[in-house]
C-alpha cells in the first residue's frame, strides 16, 4: 500500500478508472456478442438495428479512450460487410 498522501490518491484514482474502463469494455464487448448472434441468426432487419447501436457504441469507446480509433473502425468495417451479406 502506498504511504505517501500523493500516491494514495494515485493508487485511489487508478482504482476509480480501472472500474471506470471495465464497464466501458464490458459493455462494448456485450453489444458486440449480441450483433453477432443476430446475424448468427440471420435475421437482416434485427441486424441492421442492432449495428447502428453497435456502431455508438463503438463510437462512445472512442470517446472515452477505451479503443483505438483505427481498431473500432475496422470492426465497424466488417462487422457492416457481414450484416449487409445476410438475405
Amino acid at each position: 500500500m502506498a504511504n505517501h498522501l500523493s500516491a494514495q490518491k494515485r493508487a485511489r484514482q487508478t482504482e476509480r478508472r480501472t472500474a471506470r474502463n471495465r464497464a466501458n469494455t464490458s459493455s462494448l464487448r456485450t453489444q458486440l456478442r449480441d450483433l453477432r448472434e443476430t446475424i448468427a441468426k440471420g435475421d437482416k432487419v434485427a441486424a441492421e438495428q442492432s449495428y447502428r447501436k453497435t456502431v455508438s457504441v463503438l463510437d462512445k469507446a472512442i470517446r472515452k479512450g477505451t479503443l483505438h480509433e483505427n481498431t473500432a473502425s475496422r470492426y465497424k468495417s466488417r462487422l457492416n460487410a457481414r450484416v449487409a451479406a445476410l438475405k
